[in-house]
């Protein structure tokens, strides 16, 4: 439970119909196994504690008795279990049979949600039986909407709209609604997450049909998205009459839009999965046409506060698709929309010539391709693309090759222009030792290249294109009027990870000769060439060795500026990630480094140049970025320091 994460659990056991006993042993069972799984939100499905096939049984005063006992049974059985379980039962109260789900917990029975959409069509007919939960009214000494009902032995909340607040997770709401109620216009959950819900279980009995099982998870990741929740869907399953319908026991667990995990079909089973409460109150918080809650009644359970072992899978690129399929596609629709904007900016301002500084590295073999598409779609000659090389002390025969043949492969204008004179130069100029190799010596050499790159422009009358990405941009990796400017980057909000996959797409679709380089591009070590190369002519200077491995840094800026997670909890959501690649220590060392030089570098994002936005985490000032330069850094980097191993 600590950091918002909390494990849910959907079970589907082996029913009887009609056998309330056995079934009220079967649920107990599962119960403790669940729980001993770590799971403290235990969904079972509709109407279990009789089965959901029990026909004109439901009017038999003998089922229903049965039904009630088997209730007090399974609270007394799971008195000393650290969760909360929602089981599904007819209940009676005033004169009417309602399909009900009771809320659990240590004991207790916390109250009663009543089914408010009964299906009379097709196979289903509970109207027969059972009155919609939208019939109880009422109101308790405080006007609020409040009825009880006697059951157990004792008076119970009934109602529709009814909250189970977590004292001891501030967040963990729950609310309930039951099988058919997802599947209507306006279903229940709708004014249940509204009210502050953050997750909303369901207990269903939907038998299965061709096509069916689809659906129901596209039911369940689309209500999820849309109101910015969890939601643990139990269904019916081995054990039912199979009478007139087949049911499969399909339980699910999804989140935001995401089915998290799910069981086989038609088994008896369980699932169970950690949900991030935390991530859901960050978003509803983020988006602000979120609504406010209403008053609704609530019930009010506590859990114990311990660790929650995190189960899920958790990317270890969360800005990269796991699908290859998915990949390719998205890799597509970034490069069109990356060029787009490039072209309606060239449009506007009617120039028909980029320039670009092209080194022979990932990024500005990015920023070329993005050019390249937007030249075509203009239907601009690629003569008016100035790919302009400009080696220097730290220059490797690799990498000049290969941004010459990058270059003339996409049929640009190619120019090389050495600055090693002008560098020296401009040392003579502010009495700077060649021969000391610090942060001068480096930066001397981009804001030189980034001056020939702007006269470039002035004088063909074009624009300079920026090839600094987003992973850069959150470490200030970047030389400040150097490469950290120009008159639009394309990049801007490419990561790291990314940048690999985009143009690793492009390596598979280009012929021999502009694949090979482009696969060449892709194996050579990320560097800024600032330092002279080793003896034998390799690349001395390698990023990943000075500021940590990009694939960690993106992982920690996407759950900051994503999510707001905390350096606590993206520490240990980086650890499941990284499983086996890293240790622990490592994580927390360039974590600590994230931390440091992501506060300390905000002046350099003050002030980019304009880009296009692609993804959901930008850096822009005008965009989804603001903070002042000089924020402190110290509660957040207190709380790194601190992580213990």
């Amino acid at each position: 439970m600590k950091d918002g994460i909390i494990k849910a659990a959907a079970v589907s056991p082996k029913v009887r119909p009609a056998d309330c006993d056995f079934n009220a042993g079967q649920i107990i069972v599962w119960t403790k196994k669940a729980a001993s799984d770590g799971a403290k939100i235990i969904v079972f499905p509709e109407l279990c504690i009789t089965g959901y096939t029990c026909g004109d049984l439901f009017l038999q005063q003998t089922l229903l008795d049965g039904a009630e006992n088997a209730l007090a049974k399974i609270a007394a059985e799971t008195a000393e279990l650290d969760c909360i379980l929602f089981v599904g039962l007819p209940v009676r109260y005033k004169n009417k049979l309602y399909n009900c789900a009771a809320a659990v917990c240590r004991g207790e029975l916390l109250g009663l949600v009543p089914k408010m959409n009964i299906p009379n069509y097709t196979e289903f007919y509970e109207a027969r039986y059972f009155s919609s939960g939208k019939e109880i009214s009422g109101q308790d000494a405080f006007g609020f909407e409040h009825e009880d009902v006697h059951i157990c032995g004792e008076y119970v909340p009934i109602h529709a709209d009814m909250l189970f607040n977590c004292g001891t997770m501030p967040g963990l709401i729950i609310g309930a609604e039951i099988c058919e109620d997802p599947w209507v216009v306006s279903p229940p959950s709708d004014r249940l997450a509204a009210s502050g819900a953050t997750v909303i279980v369901n207990l269903s009995a939907s038998d299965e049909t061709i096509g069916k099982a689809a659906y129901r998870r596209q039911l369940i990741r689309s209500q999820s998205a849309k109101l910015l929740s969890a939601y643990v869907y139990s269904d019916a399953g081995f054990g039912e009459s199979t009478q007139d319908m087949v049911f499969s026991g399909h339980c699910l667990i999804g989140e935001n839009g995401s089915i998290l995990s799910e069981t086989r079909s038609y088994a008896e089973g369980m699932t169970v999965c950690d949900i991030d409460i935390g991530r859901l109150l960050h978003e509803r918080q983020r988006i602000t046409t979120y609504p406010a809650p209403e008053l609704m009644h609530g019930a009010y359970f506590e859990l114990e506060v311990s660790d929650t072992e995190i189960v899920r899978n958790i990317p270890s690129r969360p800005f990269v698709p796991a699908d290859k399929t998915d990949l390719a596609e998205r890799c597509e629709e970034i490069l069109t929309m990356q060029a787009s904007g490039l072209a309606v900016r060239m449009g506007h301002i009617g120039c028909k010539t980029a320039v670009i500084g092209l080194s022979g590295g990932l990024d500005s073999t990015l920023a070329l391709i993005v050019t390249v598409r937007a030249f075509d779609i203009l239907s601009l000659d690629r003569k008016g693309i100035i790919s302009v090389t400009m080696p220097c002390f730290g220059t490797t025969k690799r990498t000049r090759s290969n941004a010459e043949l990058l270059a003339n492969a996409y049929g640009t204008d190619f120019r090389e222009i050495n600055i090693s004179d002008s560098v020296r130069q401009h040392f003579a100029d502010i009495g700077h030792d060649e021969n000391i190799h610090d942060v001068t010596y480096e930066n001397c050499q981009a804001r030189e290249r980034t001056q020939v790159l702007m006269d470039t422009a002035n004088k063909t009358g074009g624009i300079v294109i920026g090839t600094g990405d987003l992973s850069e941009l959150a470490l200030g990796w970047a030389t400040y009027n150097g490469d950290h400017m120009s008159m639009y980057g394309v990049n801007c909000s490419i990561p790291k990870t990314l940048v690999r996959y985009l143009v690793a797409y492009e390596a598979e679709k280009s012929a021999d000769a502009l694949g090979d380089v482009l696969r060449d591009v892709l194996g050579t070590p990320v560097s800024p060439e600032l330092l002279p190369p080793s003896e034998n002519g390799d690349i001395a200077q390698k990023t990943e060795d000075i500021v940590g491995p990009y694939e960690l840094h993106d992982f920690f800026m996407y759950y900051m500026l994503r999510f707001g997670f905390s350096p606590s909890k993206i520490f240990r959501l980086a650890a499941r990630a990284f499983d086996g690649v890293y240790d622990r220590a490592v994580i927390k060392k360039w974590l600590v480094t994230f931390v440091r030089r992501f506060f300390a570098q905000q002046f350099k994002r003050s002030c980019l140049p304009d880009g296009p936005k692609v993804g959901s985490v930008t850096l822009s000032p005008r965009g989804d970025w603001r903070m002042p330069s000089d924020a402190c850094s110290a509660l957040w980097l207190k709380e790194a320091e601190d992580i213990v191993l």
